[in-house]
């Protein structure tokens, strides 16, 4: 695609700049009437987004459009859907990918955007179906007959955060005597904890690696491998891979059964193939996780509405390029009122991060404006006696990314003082984005609350597989969006090889293979933490 255009190329850029210079005043008494709260709703598969408390109106939404229209935003996310290669910078070598996550759910149409691939993903979902129908028939068992009743996951950044979000999100869902474990850090400790509570010979183990060379997870599945043989059982019997076809872990000789990831698919965004597929499977039943994809597919078609308001993660993404290179906001807070997305702003650091941490552009020029910001959260309420003191009053303005659900998902509640546990939560949830947005005027310079700290709500009826795939797509698109406007490669992650380089030289040097200089800051830093002699 020759087309691209930088940023600070786009004409809409100036208009927004100007608008800047007096963005909305969300302190003032009359800020937030009916109409307005009325008016700043745009919904997409169950999620309503109530975004009065963003520091816009009629004229920044005009303009905001008129930058996502003059950047081809929807036209761009429609041919990386279709197949385009989008993983590349034009004039330097690059992965040169094609970025079709989305046609792990494309399953549902009758006319997938990129039918090889969704092919593809059928054969998987088929080969995941008939394995799972064989653990439930017991045709899988253990050396002892006896049936698996846990999935002990072992892969580390997209093989590890999405799959472990979603089925913490999901775990409500699980079938009776079904659980799941992860292992990703190379942490010794880590491993000893999850494995010391572990019945490894009912446990089934899914090693996750694309290449079936990554280094934490070889070294996770030996030790797996190790504690399998010292409790007398045949690591063969117990071991599931997902990788790359072709790679050293595409052998039937050492595991149960094998499902394939592609080079397509970046593992951050890959908690909707088998990256995440199995384990979800193996603990939801095979109907949720279809679920979860169908919500996904329902999404990610959302996601091709030309108009802003009608296309709710283009409108998400938008929100985010006003408060990030217009107002000059550095950061957004994540704030999940629901305890089951635990781990959902963690899946969603790497994913935005790890996409749009980014300093050159796609024709391989240093970017003048600033792309993806940091991003960060935990669960409301927990968060409001934490952190949500700096949100408030402190020097650094946050925008946030509530999320909440009017019905709780196990439906066990009491009523206190006339109200639901869940409807406390909620209140929580519309309180705290009330209060950032208008303030509170006070002689007291400590209880004085400025306001004008933007914020949305993102709220859907419950969290379900079906509102999980969503919400997932849901961000998954705004960070593709977000990426196509900065003109940047969200589809590689070249900043986190060099660490990996250095660590290899020192780990090359604790264990005698190569040798350092004695002046290299290797051997002096190795030394200095007490790791060398």
């Amino acid at each position: 695609m020759t087309t691209w255009k930088d940023f600070a190329d786009l004409k809409a850029t100036q208009r927004l700049t100007e608008l800047a210079q007096q963005p909305y005043n969300l302190a003032r008494p009359d800020s937030l009437p009916p109409e307005r709260i009325a008016a700043c709703r745009a919904s997409a598969c169950g999620f309503d987004l109530l975004y009065a408390t963003q520091r816009v109106d009629d004229r920044v939404l005009v303009a905001l459009q008129e930058l996502a229209d003059e950047a081809g935003l929807v036209a761009q996310h429609k041919a990386m859907k279709s197949g385009a290669v989008m993983n590349r910078i034009i004039g330097h070598a690059s992965e040169e990918r094609q970025v079709l996550h989305t046609a792990c759910r494309d399953v549902f149409s009758d006319t997938p955007l990129a039918p090889e691939a969704t092919a593809q993903a059928k054969e998987q979902l088929a080969r995941l179906k008939q394995f799972l129908a064989e653990v439930d028939s017991g045709a899988v068992c253990n050396g002892q007959g006896q049936s698996f009743t846990t999935m002990l996951q072992v892969g580390i950044g997209g093989s590890d955060l999405g799959p472990r979000a979603l089925y913490l999100a999901l775990e409500r869902y699980r079938l009776p005597g079904r659980s799941a474990r992860f292992i990703a850090n190379v942490d010794p400790d880590d491993a000893a904890a999850v494995l010391s509570g572990l019945d490894l010979s009912r446990t089934l183990i899914n090693v996750v690696s694309k290449s079936g060379s990554t280094l934490e997870t070889r070294t996770n599945e030996e030790l797996v491998r190790t504690a399998l043989v010292n409790a007398g059982l045949n690591p063969a019997r117990h071991l599931v891979a997902v990788t790359g076809a072709g790679s050293p872990m595409d052998d039937p000789d050492k595991y149960r059964a094998s499902f394939h990831m592609y080079d397509y698919i970046g593992g951050r965004y890959s908690a909707t193939s088998m990256v995440g597929g199995v384990t979800l499977g193996f603990t939801l039943g095979y109907d949720q996780f279809v679920e979860v994809l169908r919500g996904a597919h329902e999404m990610d078609k959302a996601a091709e509405q030309p108009a802003l308001r009608d296309n709710l993660p283009l409108l998400m993404a938008m929100l985010g390029i006003w408060n990030r290179n217009f107002l000059g906001y550095n950061t957004v807070a994540v704030l999940p009122y629901s305890q089951a997305l635990l781990r959902f702003p963690a899946h969603l650091q790497q994913c935005d991060m790890e996409s749009n941490g980014k300093q050159v552009s796609r024709c391989g020029s240093p970017v003048t404006w600033k792309t993806g910001p940091i991003v960060w959260g935990e669960p409301g309420t927990n968060g409001q006696h934490a952190f949500y003191q700096l949100l408030h009053q402190g020097t650094e303005i946050v925008p946030a990314e509530f999320i909440g659900f009017r019905c709780s998902q196990h439906g066990r509640d009491i009523t206190v003082s006339g109200t639901t546990s869940q409807q406390k939560l909620v209140a929580n949830m519309l309180a705290q984005s009330l209060a950032m947005a208008q303030g509170r005027s006070h002689d007291n310079p400590n209880k004085h609350f400025a306001g004008n700290r933007p914020s949305s709500v993102l709220i859907a009826e419950q969290l379900t597989p079906y509102a999980m795939g969503a919400l997932l797509a849901l961000y998954e698109n705004r960070i593709a969006f977000q990426g196509f406007c900065w003109n940047i490669n969200s589809f590689d992650q070249e900043g986190v090889q060099l660490g990996k380089v250095l660590a290899d030289r020192l780990l090359a040097a604790l264990s005698g293979e190569k040798a350092l200089s004695a002046d290299a800051p290797e051997s002096s830093l190795l030394k200095a933490a007490g790791m060398a002699g």
